[in-house]
């Protein structure tokens, strides 16, 4: 729903005669249990069909699943739903789980999940619960979830003297900014790399105790202290300890190549580049998010299944709920683990991760909060309008540009139409019970 607004959304739908009806009678027969996911690759496509196989063995069904590249899924199932053609469970990115779930678009799973003895809610980790839900209400099951780590290259580290940090303890912002100034030799070897973006940003922010939003969504908060100095923190490792390979172009700028050209000590990213990661020439690990006043709280990301709100209720959403369960199963979970691809929203599902890294256990302690700990990433029903200005002028300060008050404070009134946005739609869905 990034591209509709919700009364081009409800019109269409109007218009197609359908409703947000799940089905159409020139899709697959009666009883298929059918689901969409993203896939880009054929190593993802090829878990997309073992998880198909898994489908038919537990449930005895057919099972069709509509795989889409990455960068046109979203399009697609907007499409899907106005047209009534959307499958019994589509997947969802989390980032765009209140997005949908706001507009109506996919139905709450709290009285499925009430009324199914056999559903353990709590297997999930908390973070995944919080990215599935909007306005109180759960609307998706998740099948990953990870924290942002950091990733660091052991040879460079150990080449240079410098003793390996802990695997369990994050370091503190100061020690970190210390080493990365330590590890850089301008033009050989750096330091730090990360994305310059708010993807990137926001696990600083939440780490000095700020969040682009207020709590109750009304407005902006990045030019409050908090925001203000993670922002400055990271835009000097930038611009003035100069600790970061030059920015040769905003739009291309890829930390994961920097970091595998074996010349930058640590990377901001998730696990689930562990598996390009691997291609490394170089010994490399990962440990916790640096530490900030609040703490190793870096961004969580997930991804889950939801049921589109216009599977009928009876036999249809029986079956939805059957595969929606099946998919997000510790059985199911386990395969994806197996293949490496992130890691399981279940507690009860295996571990995505073997060697290397070595710190292969640090993802799950830090999601079940043994070791720092993570904080779900926070997003409006706008996100997609939100991310999108944010990235207009935010990525200048990483160029030196301009000044991050400055931008910060162009971009605050802007940001707060969008958050009034966010608000209004927020309180029409309380209006209509979604």
């Amino acid at each position: 729903m990034n591209t509709l607004s919700r009364r081009s959304f409800l019109q269409l739908s109007g218009a197609a005669g359908l409703g947000l009806a799940a089905g159409c009678s020139s899709g697959p027969p009666s009883g298929t249990a059918t689901w969409s996911m993203w896939s880009s690759s054929a190593a993802e496509k090829k878990v997309w069909e073992d998880f198909g196989t898994y489908v038919e063995q537990q449930l005895g069904v057919r099972s069709v699943a509509t795989l889409t590249p990455s960068g046109g899924y979203p399009t697609k199932l907007d499409l899907q739903l106005v047209s009534g053609t959307a499958s019994l469970v589509t997947a969802l990115n989390g980032t765009l789980i209140p997005t949908y779930a706001a507009r109506g678009a996919h139905r709450p799973l709290d009285d499925l999940i009430a009324d199914d003895p056999d559903f353990d809610a709590d297997d999930f980790y908390r973070t995944s619960r919080q990215i599935s839900s909007f306005n109180g209400k759960t609307y998706a099951i998740g099948f990953d979830v990870a924290p942002t780590v950091m990733y660091y290259n052991k040879d460079l580290l150990t080449k240079q003297g410098i003793a390996l940090p802990s695997r369990t303890e994050p370091m503190s912002w100061a020690t970190f900014r210390d080493l990365a100034k330590q590890l850089t030799r301008p033009g050989e070897q750096y330091g730090f790399t990360c994305s310059p973006s708010i993807d990137d940003l926001v696990s600083w922010i939440y780490c000095a105790g700020g969040n682009v939003m207020s709590d109750d969504g009304s407005r902006s908060i990045l030019g409050e202290p908090e925001a203000m100095a993670a922002l400055q923190f990271v835009i000097d490792l930038f611009t003035k300890d100069k600790v970061t390979p030059p920015i040769k172009n905003l739009v291309t700028e890829s930390s994961l190549s920097n970091f595998l050209q074996g010349n930058v000590a640590f990377m901001q990213n998730g696990p689930w580049q562990v598996v390009n990661v691997r291609k490394a020439k170089f010994d490399w690990d990962i440990i916790p998010f640096p530490a900030g006043a609040n703490g190793s709280t870096p961004r969580v990301s997930g991804s889950s299944f939801a049921i589109p709100s216009g599977v009928r209720e009876g036999a249809e959403l029986d079956l939805a709920w059957k595969l929606l369960k099946t998919l997000t199963s510790t059985g199911a979970l386990d395969i994806y683990a197996k293949a490496g691809r992130n890691n399981p929203a279940r507690l009860s599902a295996g571990s995505a991760f073997r060697p290397p890294p070595d710190n292969l256990g640090i993802v799950q302690d830090i999601l079940a909060g043994k070791v720092a700990g993570g904080h779900a990433f926070d997003v409006t029903t706008n996100w997609n309008q939100v991310k999108q200005l944010l990235g207009q002028d935010l990525p200048r300060t990483f160029l030196g540009q301009v000044p991050v008050a400055g931008a910060v404070a162009d971009l605050t009134p802007r940001l707060d139409v969008l958050m009034r946005q966010h608000l209004d739609t927020t309180r029409q869905a309380t209006a209509r019970k979604g």
